[in-house]
């Protein structure tokens, strides 16, 4: 028998509050994490809005702030949210062996100080020809050791690893929105072939910055309604146009049954099914038919051994791009069949904004706070019917249910797919 993969603990920095219950008790009620971008000065940017996390330092987990002043907010994030689940599932006073304690990390590309940069390089061009040398001075001044090393997107799993010594496996994906996704599956598999008895397995991200604003505006991917930020994220409605960008860390403790048994754990939900296919179509698109996310969902179905219609809930990818839902949509009907117009399906997209490599850890956690409460988050902004976007989407108001089993989808950038599924633990 394979060994069962349980999840013991968690630790968030949102845009909806920096504890699993704050952030739980503003999905639940339909609250929007969207305003004004305040990391930088977006005046003249085409779009303005953003999805931040407020009111947080890295202090708040004991840490100096001056000791992390060149590291990037993701890296932050990703810290804070590992302790933050390590505390959660009572591991920080625990005899776990380090050896067999790993961390899976998902996190994106970190950028440099742009407003930085182009001040000393205007400083640098001010009055003369810029030619190599000036750039190689240039480079030596601007650049040093620790500044090169925080722009390392990897560098969050050894620093993480570092504060809770874990010294098992350890690896960082930077495979686009799938990432924080593929990062709690592979570290699911892990644990089933004895590699680890816990692993720490999640994400995290920030692109609200001038480069990440910009990439996106380029690709023609965000929504641009600058002027009610609270309404700009709305998924599978008719008159979506484009996603919102969010930024944060979340990380969830995954551990083998017996580890988590014999020193007392609370097991919060168990790990039961993981998919992951790749589109091979384009890198912006995804494949028109919805195909190989179809066949992602049923993998995770099948590696969870549950059929279609014992799925009670799905918290989909819902980006809320004009093409991207859509497909979807037809992902689902392919999988599901008969019973994807009996279950219910949300974003929460809409209120947490797209925390692009951390995305479907943040949607992991809902959907085991969803089994955990027994309600079903909501897709808000959700005002006008798409008839090529004809499930349920649970419409702005959350919905008491029940849940035994739930599905989260990541879909990203490159055709990348990955579905995971999340239980009620049954003993």
């Amino acid at each position: 028998m394979r060994r069962r993969v349980v999840i013991t603990g968690a630790g968030c920095i949102t845009p909806l509050g920096n504890e699993p219950d704050e952030f739980w008790r503003a999905l639940a009620t339909g609250q929007s994490g969207v305003g004004e971008i305040s990391n930088f000065d977006a005046t003249n940017f085409p779009v303005r809005i953003a999805a931040e996390v407020q009111d947080w330092e890295i202090s708040d987990i004991g840490e100096d702030p001056l000791d992390w002043q060149h590291h990037a907010r993701q890296t932050r994030f990703a810290v804070a949210a590992v302790v933050n689940a390590r505390e959660s599932a009572g591991l920080a006073s625990s005899e776990s062996d380090p050896i067999r304690t790993g961390v899976f990390l998902g996190c994106g590309e970190i950028f440099p100080d742009f407003i930085q940069l182009a001040t000393l390089m205007g400083q640098s061009l001010r009055g003369k020809r810029f030619d190599s040398e000036d750039f190689a001075k240039l480079a030596t001044d601007a650049l040093h050791a620790e500044y090169e090393l925080a722009l390392d997107p990897g560098i969050s799993v050894g620093l993480a690893a570092s504060l809770v010594n874990a010294q098992g496996p350890a690896l960082n994906y930077t495979t686009a929105c799938v990432s924080s996704s593929v990062a709690i599956g592979e570290a699911a598999e892990a644990i089933r072939r004895d590699d680890a008895d816990v692993v720490y397995a999640g994400g995290a991200h920030s692109m609200i910055h001038p480069f990440g604003i910009t990439g996106f505006c380029k690709l023609s991917t965000l929504s641009s309604r600058n002027e009610e930020p609270t309404k700009a994220s709305r998924p599978f409605d008719r008159d979506r146009d484009g996603f919102v960008v969010g930024e944060g860390g979340v990380v969830l403790v995954l551990e083998d049954l017996g580890h988590a048994q014999q020193r007392g754990a609370e097991i919060l939900g168990e790990l039961t099914g993981y998919g992951s296919t790749d589109d091979a179509y384009r890198i912006t698109d995804p494949e028109p038919s919805g195909r190989s996310a179809s066949r992602c969902m049923s993998a995770a179905l099948e590696n969870a051994q549950l059929n279609p219609e014992q799925i009670d809930y799905i918290n989909a990818h819902g980006s809320g791009t004009v093409i991207n839902d859509k497909i979807e949509t037809q992902a689902i009907k392919r999988a599901f069949r008969k019973h994807a117009h009996k279950v219910p399906v949300s974003s929460t997209k809409s209120m947490t904004g797209h925390l692009t490599t951390a995305c479907g850890a943040i949607e992991l956690l809902a959907c085991l706070m969803a089994i955990r409460e027994g309600i079903v988050p909501p897709t808000i902004n959700y005002e006008t019917p798409d008839p090529q976007c004809d499930l349920d989407y649970v419409p702005n108001s959350a919905r008491d249910l029940e849940c035994e089993h739930v599905l989260s989808n990541s879909l990203g950038f490159g055709g990348q797919n990955v579905a995971l599924v999340v239980s009620r633990f049954d003993g």
